[in-house]
């Protein structure tokens, strides 16, 4: 992803040495999917949940447009009703979808 200042990249690429996961780590800050063309805020409370934001917290850039809802509704259309449980086409596992 290109990110919109260097706060954001370095907290998007954020790897902490301490901690495997980096969703179990206090100091990773911003979650970036490419597959979905967001960026979130990570909850941190044992699980995987973010919090989608439109703005960037450092330089105030207004963020993309999540594709999410998108990537649901075209994986729809080809037949997946449980897309996140199923086995879907490769391209679907990342910004591919979108920038063919």
């Amino acid at each position: 992803m290109n990110h919109c200042c260097e706060q954001m990249r370095g907290q998007a690429n954020y790897r902490c040495d301490l901690h495997a996961d980096a969703l179990e780590c206090p100091d990773h800050l911003i979650k970036s999917s490419d597959k979905f063309n967001e960026y979130g805020i990570v909850i941190h409370d044992g699980g995987t949940s973010s919090i989608t934001i439109q703005f960037c917290p450092w330089c105030g850039a207004r963020l993309p447009e999540s594709k999410r809802d998108q990537w649901f509704d075209e994986l729809e259309r080809l037949g997946y009703d449980d897309p996140l449980g199923q086995e879907i086409p490769e391209k679907y596992k990342s910004s591919e979808w979108y920038r063919a």
